[in-house]
């Protein structure tokens, strides 16, 4: 590792500024459904506490548009945090200023204190200087364990590290190391299976894999704008138009030699409504007319993409491949997931990530520990494995 680990960092008796990639399933009542990306850095969370060290968190909630919106408070994660952690957890209601300072003030050692959500701030996101320096006057170290935000330029993940000795959390390490097996010297065959809405943000690990991979697999819109892209009509399916000609440059990059073969799905399971009760067929996707619309890959694609999974030696999963959210749709992605487990077992490397696929694994009750590495990053993931840069990296380069 070229980077500064928390487990090399002095903290004892020191106020630590963590940046946590929580950002939780909350229904309207602020019950939260999902503390994955809370078990996730518990480790460092942890570590950070025996150390005897005041544990300071960082993170957002949701996207809120105007300032504080008390629908994306972080309030409701001090219990969570109080279950796990089995400290006391003070809660500031803002996360600068005289309220945050206060909250800090009164933590001893080994306690943690929880700061209101970052983006009821808009300067955040903006990565202002001003900013960074309110947020980093509450500690004397600050350690990023948020993969999930580190392909965003914001005050929390870029401008306070420069600011303070700087450290990487635990899970961020094995993030990096897992995800690092994609980009450095991946062993073939490699395979990428990838779903998701807009061409567009898909390109780059796209454009990427086609040069170091063997199979792509796609599903969701990326799936029909490629259906779409070789002339079909795709009826009623969601898909990015503005996609279409970036999915045929593509298709026509995936049929040169030594490129990997992009699988566009050959057939498609299709309904006239989004629900339990649809009544669904599976057909060829030439045979997609009218208001018919694609919900779910095929059997006979499943077993194609099932095939090119059993060959390979690296597997990289990010995004179902229909509309999980219904049982009706989920057929594909439950056989993909069984696919996948089954040739780790076998010795492959498995990489999976994105928010939509760890929701599947847990609405029905899939292991993720079937799996080699699971990702809390999903556009993260995507943009690090597609080898771009991420400032918040380099400012934690020793």
């Amino acid at each position: 590792m070229t980077y500064r680990l928390l487990s090399d960092a002095d903290i004892k008796g020191k106020r630590v500024l963590l940046r946590a990639g929580f950002d939780l399933p909350m229904e309207d009542d602020g019950s939260i459904t999902d503390i994955t990306r809370v078990e996730a850095i518990k480790k460092t969370m942890s570590f950070i506490i025996d150390s005897g060290a005041v544990l300071i968190l960082m993170a957002h909630q949701g996207r809120p548009k105007d300032g504080p919106d008390p629908k994306f408070s972080q309030k409701p994660i001090v219990e969570v945090l109080e279950k796990i952690l089995k400290t006391t957890v003070h809660f500031a209601s803002d996360c600068i200023g005289p309220e945050a300072e206060k909250a800090v003030a009164k933590a001893k050692p080994g306690e943690v204190v929880l700061l209101e959500n970052l983006r009821f701030h808009p300067q955040e996101k903006k990565n202002d200087p001003e900013f960074s320096k309110a947020l980093a006057k509450l500690g004397d170290v600050y350690v990023n364990d948020a993969f999930t935000n580190c392909h965003r330029v914001h005050a929390s993940m870029v401008g306070v590290a420069k600011l303070l000795p700087a450290y990487m959390g635990f899970n961020l390490e094995q993030e990096i190391s897992h995800l690092s097996i994609a980009i450095e010297k991946p062993t073939r065959p490699v395979t990428l299976i990838i779903a998701g809405a807009k061409m567009e943000t898909k390109v780059p690990v796209i454009e990427r894999f086609l040069q170091k991979g063997d199979h792509i697999l796609v599903g969701g819109c990326i799936a029909n704008t490629l259906i779409a892209a070789r002339g079909f009509d795709v009826g009623a399916s969601k898909y990015d138009a503005e996609g279409i000609e970036l999915a045929q440059t593509l298709m026509l990059e995936s049929a040169k030699e030594g490129r990997a073969k992009i699988h566009v799905p050959r057939d498609a399971v299709v309904a006239n409504e989004l629900s339990e009760t649809a009544e669904k067929l599976d057909l060829p996707v030439e045979d997609v007319i009218g208001d018919m619309a694609i919900y779910d890959i095929g059997k006979i694609t499943i077993e194609r993409y099932i095939a090119a999974i059993k060959s390979s030696k690296l597997i990289i999963w990010n995004g179902p491949l229909g509309v999980y959210e219904f049982n009706r749709f989920s057929h594909a992605t439950k056989r993909i997931a069984e696919a996948i487990a089954e040739a780790t077992k076998g010795g492959a490397i498995s990489l999976i990530g994105g928010g939509d696929t760890i929701d599947f694994h847990l609405k029905y009750k899939f292991s993720l520990k079937a799996y080699t590495f699971v990702s809390m990053g999903g556009g993260a993931m995507l943009e690090f494995i597609s080898g771009k840069t991420f400032e918040s990296l380099e400012v934690l380069k020793k």
